[in-house]
């Protein structure tokens, strides 16, 4: 997860060489895609710790990020948070707002769950996004959302966590449509490499 550190002083200085030589930011991920209909993001917490550990906060971060999310036009597809970090499937999104969004919502986390917690320093890492490129790359990424608590160990069904918008998919397309969903657009090695 965190190679950069590994590197030696010229490797990094190549590697940011590279970064830059492709118009990316020198450190934070880039976003190369800005005119996209959907987005997965990927919001996870300084160097993946466990800050999002209660029930409470996850659905603390839910309801904040679907207050400014609504409120600024953006739809929300589907959701997942995990005590290190979250993914969104999002659409209409302008993605030059989504810094200002997510520090309106990151920002008093951090101060609120540092006092909680008694302690100071990060919270939050840069969020990544991925522009969908298919219909199945759409599919794919919902049933990779869902199927992500039990991709890392948290529970062994997905309809076991309760920070995910699989129970609203159950509510409202029904068990069969989920089933029929993971059969046409299976997860595979979805995520590998940047979500291990």
């Amino acid at each position: 997860m965190y190679e950069y550190r590994k590197l030696t002083p010229e490797e990094r200085a190549e590697l940011v060489k590279e970064r830059l030589a492709k118009g990316f930011p020198p450190h934070s991920p880039p976003h190369p895609v800005q005119d996209g209909q959907f987005y997965h993001i990927t919001v996870g917490c300084f160097e993946h710790q466990a800050r999002i550990n209660t029930q409470e906060r996850r659905h603390q971060i839910l309801d904040l990020i679907f207050d400014k999310f609504i409120s600024d036009g953006i739809q929300i597809d589907a959701w997942v948070v995990l005590p290190n970090h979250y993914h969104l499937l999002v659409r209409n999104i302008n993605t030059l707002r989504l810094s200002v969004l997510f520090r309106s919502i990151h920002g008093p986390l951090a101060r609120q769950w540092n006092l909680e917690d008694n302690i100071t320093g990060k919270v939050w890492c840069s969020f990544s996004d991925r522009a969908m490129r298919s219909e199945r790359h759409y599919y794919t990424t919902i049933n990779y959302i869902h199927y992500n608590p039990v991709k890392h160990g948290w529970v062994k069904s997905p309809y076991d966590w309760s920070a995910s918008s699989v129970h609203w998919y159950l509510e409202y397309q029904g068990r069969e449509w989920l089933r029929n969903t993971w059969v046409e657009y299976p997860v595979k090695d979805y995520g590998k490499g940047w979500d291990d």
